[in-house]
């Protein structure tokens, strides 16, 4: 993809949330999250690259001391729908009978943090919560996964932005876009 098909995709874009409205979501979600661990140090496992941005902004909100990892899954590689899982990286540190804080910048169908999540706790994890950025609402979602703490909902449509790509771009941008219809 070139620089204008980005320019293009804005032009056709809405913006959804500014990056001043996902701080102070991301804000309550470190809150909620502190209330809900009730001092128990989790694993903080972000789902890389879409998290990338989100989990920074997100850890810094927790107060909670927090033990640090990654997994990289993908189901897009570069495309606008989902494929089969790959994986590029496993957690390393331990999570037998730890639990388990998974980080991902949007919840759509679900099918790759259900994976991750079910692969966390075939590793020993005593329990997985999910903290998203945002989830989609539809009723595609993949059979029992929902986000433990959610920052912002969306409309089913393509987005992108703020941790999230359009053709392996614009994960940078300050502020989450949709496509029009």
């Amino acid at each position: 993809m070139t620089a204008a098909s980005l320019d293009d995709a804005l032009a056709r874009s809405d913006i959804l949330f500014t990056r001043e409205q996902l701080d102070i979501e991301i804000a309550r979600m470190g809150k909620e999250i502190d209330v809900a661990l009730a001092g128990e140090r989790p694993v903080f496992l972000t789902v890389m690259h879409g998290a990338l941005i989100f989990a920074g902004q997100l850890a810094l909100s927790v107060k909670t001391d927090l033990e640090f990892d990654y997994v990289h899954a993908t189901r897009y590689r570069g495309e606008t729908s989902g494929g089969d899982l790959h994986w590029l990286r496993r957690p390393e540190v331990p999570l037998n009978g730890r639990t388990v804080l998974l980080v991902d910048d949007i919840l759509d169908e679900g099918h790759t943090l259900k994976a991750v999540r079910d692969a966390c706790l075939d590793m020993g994890a005593s329990r997985v919560w999910l903290a998203v950025l945002c989830t989609k609402r539809h009723d595609r979602r993949a059979h029992g996964i929902e986000a433990d703490f959610n920052g912002v909902d969306l409309p089913d449509r393509y987005v992108f932005g703020y941790g999230m790509d359009y053709h392996e771009q614009a994960r940078n941008l300050p502020a989450i876009h949709a496509l029009k219809d």
